[in-house]
């Protein structure tokens, strides 16, 4: 795993991505062509930010599967510094609103 924080949030991205097509079945095309593009930190913030993410997430929730949601890993403690308090806020709302504490 990398040593950098960044990096290793990036890495972190991709596995979600791969976690949630072998266990659900969902085969989120345009989550990793976000991160190939802007990698795995601007991808969670622009998710954060807008409503794209919604689907995703309401798809994990179908399959019980919110730990590999973005939301979900934007709040444990080894990336708190790669996001804003805000981000993290409106990550944890999100997973409130489909039952799942983090």
């Amino acid at each position: 795993m990398p040593s950098d924080p960044g990096r290793r949030f990036h890495v972190a991205m991709q596995d979600i991505y791969l976690r949630a097509k072998s266990d659900c079945g969902y085969n989120a095309t345009r989550f990793l062509q976000m991160i190939s593009e802007a990698g795995g930190v601007e991808t969670a913030r622009r998710l954060l930010r807008g409503t794209d993410a919604q689907y995703g997430l309401q798809v994990l929730w179908e399959h019980g599967r919110l730990d590999l949601s973005v939301e979900a890993h934007v709040l444990k403690d080894e990336v708190r510094d790669l996001l804003s308090d805000e981000e993290r806020q409106i990550a944890e709302g999100r997973l409130r609103a489909y039952g799942w504490t983090p």
